[in-house]
C-alpha cells in the first residue's frame, strides 16, 4: 500500500517536473516606446486666440462672484485665477472624450463636436465662470444686464493695463489647452522621433514652426503652414492697383487710393448734369471731351438757346462750331462753364462776321 502511494506521488512529481520543463515561447525583448522626442510646436495664431479668451473669462468669473457684495472683482482675482487654471487644464483633457461619448451613437461624434480649439476652450472657460456665480448672480437678472457686460469689460481693461495676467503667461497655458483639445491634430504637431537630432531636423521644416512676415512694416508671426493665408490678407503687402493704374499700393491703403488719387478712378462726365451719361477713368477726361465734343456742343447749345432753335438748327450750329478755327479751344473745354463761354464767344464772332458780310454785300 505504501509502495503504491509512493508510486502515485512519484508519478505526480514527475508530471509536475515534466510540465515545468516544457520549453516556453521566447517573448523576445520588451519593446519600449523609443519615440521619446516629441515636437511641441503649435499654431501660434490659435494659441494667441485661446490666450485672449482667458482674461474675459476670468473677469466674468470675478465679477459674478462678487456681485451684490461689498468688495470688487480685484479682491478675488488672484484666487480665482488659480482655480480657473486648475479647472480648465484637466477639464480640457476630458472635455473632447466626454463630448464624443455623449454624441448620437448613429452619428460620428467627431463630426458633431467643434474641431476649433478656441471654440472648445471658450466652452470650458464659460463652464468655469458659471460655477463661480454667487447666489445673487443666480437669482437676479444681473446675468442679462448691460451693466454686467460693462463691468466685465472694465475689469478686463484694468487687468490688461496692470499686466495682471501677461499675454506670454497666458499663451503658455493656451498651448497646453490646445494640445489637449485638438483631437484632429490640426493645430499642433504630434510628430515623435527617436533622437534629439531627428527632432532638431524636423523643427526646421515643421509646418507649425514660427515664421515672420517679410512685408515691410508687418511684425506678425504665424505658423509656417499659414504663410500663404497671411500673405493673402497682410495689410502691408504691396499690390498692383486694383483699378490698373501704374502704381503699386500697400493693401491697407488700396481703398483710399482707389477712391481719391488713383488716375483710373471712375468719374461721371462733367457734362452729366446737362445730358452726357458717360462714366470713365478720370485720367481719360481730356480724351473723352475731345471724342464727344459734338454731343457736348449739342447739350450746351440746348442750354444756351433753349426753345429758340429746332434740333436741326442745333445740329447745324454744332457742325459749324466744330469746323471753326476755335475747334481746338472747344475740345479743351473740360466742363459746362468753360464750354458754354467758348461757344458764346465763338457764336458772337460768327454773328459779327455775318453782319459784316451782309453790310459788304
Amino acid at each position: 500500500m505504501m509502495e503504491k502511494e509512493e508510486e502515485v506521488d512519484g508519478n505526480q512529481r514527475a508530471g509536475q517536473e515534466g510540465t515545468m520543463d516544457l520549453p516556453l515561447p521566447d517573448p523576445g525583448p520588451v519593446k519600449e516606446d523609443v519615440l521619446s522626442f516629441s515636437c511641441d510646436q503649435c499654431d501660434k495664431e490659435t494659441v494667441h486666440k485661446i490666450a485672449q479668451l482667458l482674461n474675459p473669462g476670468l473677469a466674468g468669473a470675478c465679477v459674478d462672484n462678487t456681485t451684490g457684495l461689498f468688495r470688487g472683482p480685484a479682491t478675488v482675482a488672484v484666487l480665482i485665477r488659480k482655480e480657473m487654471v486648475d479647472y480648465i487644464t484637466p477639464r480640457s483633457e476630458t472635455f473632447v472624450a466626454e463630448t464624443m461619448a455623449q454624441g448620437d451613437g448613429n452619428a460620428d461624434p467627431a463630426e458633431e463636436a467643434s474641431d476649433d480649439p478656441a471654440d472648445i476652450v471658450s466652452d470650458i472657460v464659460d463652464e468655469f465662470a458659471r460655477s463661480k456665480r454667487n447666489f445673487f448672480s443666480r437669482v437676479s437678472a444681473w446675468i442679462l444686464s448691460d451693466s454686467r457686460e460693462d463691468k466685465i469689460d472694465d475689469f478686463v481693461q484694468e487687468m490688461e493695463t496692470n499686466a495682471f495676467w501677461p499675454m506670454d503667461r497666458r499663451e503658455v497655458i493656451a498651448e497646453t489647452l490646445l494640445r489637449n483639445v485638438d483631437f484632429k491634430n490640426a493645430y499642433h504637431c504630434s510628430m515623435k522621433f527617436e533622437s534629439e537630432q531627428q527632432l532638431a531636423e524636423h523643427r526646421d521644416s515643421c509646418g507649425f514652426r514660427i515664421a515672420e512676415c517679410t512685408n515691410d512694416g508687418c511684425r506678425v508671426k504665424f505658423s509656417a503652414a499659414h504663410r500663404e493665408k497671411h500673405d493673402a490678407e497682410c495689410p502691408f503687402k504691396i499690390l498692383p492697383c486694383e483699378q490698373k493704374c501704374p502704381e503699386s499700393i500697400m493693401r491697407r491703403e488700396m481703398d483710399r487710393h482707389c477712391i481719391t488719387v488713383c488716375p483710373m478712378k471712375l468719374m461721371n462726365c462733367p457734362f452729366y448734369q446737362i445730358g452726357c451719361q458717360s462714366a470713365f477713368p478720370q485720367c481719360t477726361l481730356e480724351k473723352h471731351c475731345e471724342e464727344f465734343l459734338h454731343s457736348h456742343l449739342l447739350y450746351v447749345l440746348q442750354v444756351i438757346h433753349k426753345q429758340e432753335a429746332s434740333e436741326e438748327e442745333m445740329e447745324q450750329r454744332a457742325q459749324l462750331l466744330e469746323k471753326s478755327e476755335c475747334q481746338k479751344e472747344l475740345s479743351e473745354a473740360l466742363d459746362v462753364r468753360s464750354l458754354t463761354m467758348a461757344v458764346k464767344e465763338q457764336e458772337a464772332k460768327m454773328k459779327k462776321l455775318e453782319r459784316d458780310l451782309s453790310i459788304a454785300s
